[in-house]
């Protein structure tokens, strides 16, 4: 029965997630092994985080969670259901300890977690998996926390025992991770063994081999997620990333990412040239003009066809004539339901990466509590048959009704960003052709950069011919 329940639970929580996110895209998962597996993941997210990994990596996987989540009445149930292992911290020891901050003076020493450890290690010797963030903390930096060396201690007292256990590093990447209807990346990487070596260094040193797995983890979570310095670096990056991808060259999410990752890497080594800084400069000013007239970079590109200008007018169309009509009757239902969830996110929490978290909980009890409060209104007022009909009438309307009014409620900034942009197009049509044609120089600027900087060891994720919408990538004029 446990099993059964927690398997309505995951689907649950599937389904749940397809909603409040825009865009799920999973890379990697048919690399994840049978057999006695670790999950090693970044922790930008709180409880989202093992419910992404939980809802995409195609195993039952129980996870590590802080003992301070079991104490909640509401949580302990689905901990429980979920096989979730209770992990003491030092840090939750004081009381008022920062969730994100160094572990406070008066915290003891060391914490006994030999029950947790035989609970993941009795994971792996059935076969099974177990998720763990190393980071030991969910936080909102742009960059990995250093990571405790706990899940390589679990891997190699496994491996000792002769468990085949592989690690599996997974990156957990948010676009806007607080936000509603936005998008993630759950990318897996190639497992990871104990290899001979280390085992021999673990029977001879546990303290020194657990800290080289530790560093190896560390590489290998790296390369699996996005890490810049400061968000500012990350935003302008971001921007070279939207200016390196031609118009007509479709990339899935991981690539974007993988693209993103390199750009960072490579301001990494290269922000002290003079040259790339320069480029930096232009295009974070680029930006925030584009910013200042509430426009995209998208929105600075040549007319697009008659047949895509029909598409687009079509999908307005039923926007405005369908959707819009379906969500107006919801619209009582569903909007004090969102604004209250998104009031609890910001109201109850100062930390970004538990916002998230506060409002999808918050926003899919009130939503099945208001479905069941007025279908259960319509129950009570005819009790008959045709009554309990109407009833369930009314809920697959609610439901229909929620799909229309969560669309609206996601395009009502593109609309008024539409607008603004009409405006512009009226009044400023001279400042805007001035940025598309800034766009063209940076552009041919990046490619030079990118020609002049990247190996031809390094593969190029798009091909140096698909750039062909720059004729000349870049002229003696654009240098002045």
């Amino acid at each position: 029965m446990r099993a059964f329940l927690a398997n309505l639970l995951i689907a649950f929580l599937r389904l749940v997630t397809r909603v409040f996110f825009r865009s799920v895209e999973v890379s990697g998962a048919e690399s994840v092994p049978d057999g006695p597996v670790i999950f090693v993941g970044n922790h930008p997210n709180s409880l989202l985080d093992p419910v992404m990994v939980t809802t995409t990596c195609r195993r039952r996987v129980r996870f590590a969670a802080k003992e301070v989540l079991f104490d909640s009445v509401v949580l302990r149930p689905f901990l429980w259901l979920l096989g979730s292992v209770p992990i003491r911290r030092r840090q939750d020891q004081v009381e008022g300890a920062r969730e994100d901050g160094p572990v406070p003076d008066g915290a003891p020493p060391r914490v006994d977690n030999s029950a947790a450890f035989s609970a993941l290690l009795e994971v792996l010797e059935q076969g099974g998996a177990f998720g763990i963030f190393p980071e030991g903390i969910s936080h909102t930096r742009p960059e990995l926390a250093p990571l405790k060396t706990g899940a390589a201690r679990l891997a190699l007292e496994a491996a000792a025992k002769g468990i085949p256990v592989r690690i599996v590093p997974v990156g957990l990447h948010y676009r806007r991770r607080d936000r509603m209807r936005s998008r993630v990346l759950v990318q897996y990487g190639a497992p990871m063994a104990v290899d001979v070596e280390q085992l021999a260094s673990w029977r001879t040193d546990q303290h020194h081999a657990a800290r080289i797995l530790t560093a190896r983890l560390g590489l290998a979570l790296r390369a699996q997620t996005i890490n810049a310095t400061d968000f500012e670096t990350l935003r302008v990056l971001e921007g070279v990333r939207r200016l390196y991808q031609p118009e007509h060259v479709a990339l899935s999410l991981a690539q974007q990412s993988e693209i993103l990752r390199r750009l960072i890497d490579a301001w990494e080594r290269l922000q002290h040239d003079a040259e790339v800084r320069r480029f930096f400069s232009d295009v974070a000013a680029y930006l925030l003009q584009l910013r200042a007239l509430g426009l995209s970079d998208t929105e600075l590109r040549g007319d697009p066809p008659l047949l895509v200008r029909l598409q687009r007018l079509a999908r307005h169309a039923a926007f405005l004539l369908v959707l819009v009509p379906a969500a107006i009757p919801g619209v009582l239902v569903h909007l004090p339901v969102l604004v209250t969830a998104v009031w609890a996110g910001e109201a109850l929490t100062s930390r970004g990466d538990v916002r998230a978290t506060i409002k999808m909980c918050a926003a899919t009890l009130l939503t099945l509590g208001a479905y069941l409060a007025v279908a259960g209104a319509v129950l009570w007022r005819d009790p008959s048959v045709e009554g309990a009909l109407r009833a369930g009438t009314t809920l697959v309307l609610l439901v229909l009704s929620g799909y229309a009014t969560v669309r609206v409620l996601e395009r009502q900034s593109e609309l008024r960003r539409a607008l603004a942009t009409f405006v512009a197009l009226l009044h400023l049509d001279q400042e805007i052709a001035r940025l598309a044609a800034e766009r063209d120089r940076l552009r041919a600027r990046l490619l030079e950069l990118v020609d002049k900087h990247l190996g031809p060891e390094v593969p190029r994720i798009i091909a140096r011919d698909q750039h062909d919408d720059v004729a000349a990538w870049l002229d003696a004029e654009d240098l002045d």
